[in-house]
């Protein structure tokens, strides 16, 4: 689907942009050479996460329930699995971010560079509960990568439990056509119940920003709209269309929130793309190919720019004397050598096959990278 990985090379490209204007000395020197994108940037660029979550949902949808009921014979293998394709590139960017945060410690007097890890918050990131467990994070936008893995596990308990329940009550043999259609409507009926929840509730209470339930609302709309992709009548796809547009709408009206807004745009613009079938390689126009590719490695970049900026404000910062444009070029090639340091971790580990070996050996090197540097 090149039309999906171009969008999400944009919004890897705003997020890395975000934390570009606003983490460390060059920003800050830069700002008054273009302070309307610099503000744009800092205040609002952190709204295309949101787009990763509304895609993610959507893809979730298509390899674990395409019909609505689970399409997984192990779950549990599943999940695993899940969690070894996220956290293997995200152990070896971590490890470089551990090491370059030591080598800059002493050269950058800034609150950005995270303090030297304790064996705890080292454990705590190799196993995502950084958060849940009240740990500093190692490098910025971690966060993200615990809760896709909490939203894909919440997504695959919800959509398997009707299977679940059918299965230990005798079930599974029989029922006729009402039986099927039940099994087939009860995994989506229940990602619609969470993501309402979500978006009315769980989305307002800030407390609970470090779970799946804070983002499930649009995560489920991504989930909702590529089943209202599967009808075949267009009055049907148009009505559910219709009726996310509604849960959307009800939920700014009770509170709004930019995010939501993004959210549900974000959606709204897919399910059409979805029905016009402009996510077919067929619609793709050659010349935006290297957009595609930008996608395809957005999660290696938006894992590893952040240690190229450390790097890159450390050097700015003790190169003398200097004017904005000197940190205005400086934020040009932090953006470029991320994007070059993104393929190569996307060729030597995100492209690779996920392996228990993988995760062990990235994860040792984790925590020895980390026991090193603090000591």
């Amino acid at each position: 689907m090149p039309l999906l990985d171009a969008a999400k090379g944009i919004a890897c490209a705003v997020i890395v942009g975000h934390h570009l204007s606003r983490y460390g000395p060059m920003p800050a020197g830069a700002y008054a050479l273009a302070p309307d994108l610099f503000a744009w940037l800092s205040d609002q660029g952190r709204l295309a996460v949101q787009v990763f979550l509304v895609i993610a949902g959507f893809l979730a949808a298509a390899s674990l329930a395409p019909d609505g009921t689970l399409r997984v014979d192990r779950p549990v293998a599943r999940i695993l699995q899940r969690y070894g394709r996220l956290v293997m590139p995200y152990l070896a960017a971590l490890t470089v971010c551990v090491l370059v945060a030591a080598v800059v410690r002493p050269w950058l007097d800034e609150e950005v560079v995270p303090a030297s890890p304790t064996f705890g918050q080292l454990v705590a990131h190799g196993l995502l509960l950084q958060d849940l467990l009240g740990y500093e994070s190692l490098s910025t936008g971690v966060w993200y990568v615990a809760i896709d893995f909490q939203l894909f596990a919440l997504a695959l308990a919800l959509v398997g439990l009707p299977t679940l329940l059918q299965r230990s009550s005798g079930g599974a043999g029989g029922g006729g056509a009402g039986a099927r259609l039940r099994a087939r409507w009860a995994p989506v009926a229940l990602v619609i119940v969470l993501a309402v929840a979500s978006l009315a509730l769980f989305n307002r209470n800030a407390g609970l920003d470090d779970t799946a339930f804070y983002f499930f609302g649009t995560y489920g709309l991504g989930m909702l709209v590529f089943w209202a992709g599967r009808a075949t009548r267009f009055s049907t796809w148009q009505g559910a269309v219709s009726l996310l547009a509604l849960v959307g709408a009800g939920a700014l009206a009770i509170d709004w929130r930019s995010r939501i807004a993004t959210a549900l745009v974000t959606a709204l613009l897919l399910a059409i793309a979805q029905r016009r079938q402009w996510l077919s390689p067929t619609h793709w126009p050659a010349a935006a190919v290297p957009l595609q590719r930008l996608g395809r490695m957005s999660y290696s970049l938006f894992l590893i720019h952040f240690p190229v900026l450390l790097a890159m404000n450390a050097a700015v910062a003790n190169a003398g004397p200097h004017g904005a444009w000197v940190d205005a070029v400086g934020l040009v090639a932090t953006f470029g050598l991320s994007v070059a340091a993104a393929a190569l971790l996307y060729r030597w580990v995100e492209a690779r096959p996920a392996s228990w070996r993988g995760v062990f050996t990235l994860f040792a090197a984790l925590l020895v990278s980390g026991l090193v540097v603090s000591h």
